[in-house]
C-alpha cells in the first residue's frame, strides 16, 4: 500500500527547532517532488516548501524562507523538514505529499497526502 507518513511534530517554545520527517512505504520518494504543508486552525492549507524529484528545484514561501530546509536521505526514503526560529504562527498540523515543484512555481500538491503531524508553538 502507497502511502506518506508524517513524524516529528510536537510542542516547542517559540524560537526553538523541530525537524518533520516524510517517509513512504510502497515507493521510493526519490523519484518524485514531495512538497510539505500546513494548514492552521481556521485557514486553509497552504504549501510552504517542496524539492523536485532531481533537487534541482527547491522553494519555500516567503514566511518560512531562511528559517526552514526541506532536504532528502535517500539512504532512509525520507523527506525533512528543519524548522528553525519557530513562531506562534508556525502552529499547524503540517502534511507531506507528492507535489507540483517548479521553478518560481506555487507548491501544489498532488497525491498520497499523509494524515499530517501537529507543530504547537507556544510558551
Amino acid at each position: 500500500q502507497v502511502q506518506l507518513v508524517e513524524s516529528g511534530g510536537g510542542l516547542v517554545q517559540p524560537g526553538g527547532s523541530l525537524r518533520l520527517s516524510c517517509s513512504a512505504s510502497g515507493f521510493t520518494l526519490d523519484y518524485y517532488a514531495i512538497g510539505w504543508f500546513r494548514q492552521a486552525p481556521g485557514k486553509e492549507r497552504e504549501g510552504i516548501s517542496c524539492i523536485s524529484s532531481s533537487d534541482s528545484t527547491i522553494n519555500y514561501v516567503d514566511s518560512v524562507k531562511g528559517r526552514f530546509t526541506i532536504s532528502r536521505d535517500n539512504a532512509k526514503n525520507t523527506v525533512d523538514l528543519q524548522m528553525n526560529d519557530l513562531k506562534p504562527e508556525d502552529t499547524a498540523v503540517y502534511y507531506c505529499a507528492v507535489s507540483l515543484c517548479g521553478p518560481g512555481e506555487p507548491i501544489v500538491g498532488m497525491d498520497y497526502w499523509g494524515k499530517g503531524t501537529l507543530v504547537t508553538v507556544s510558551s
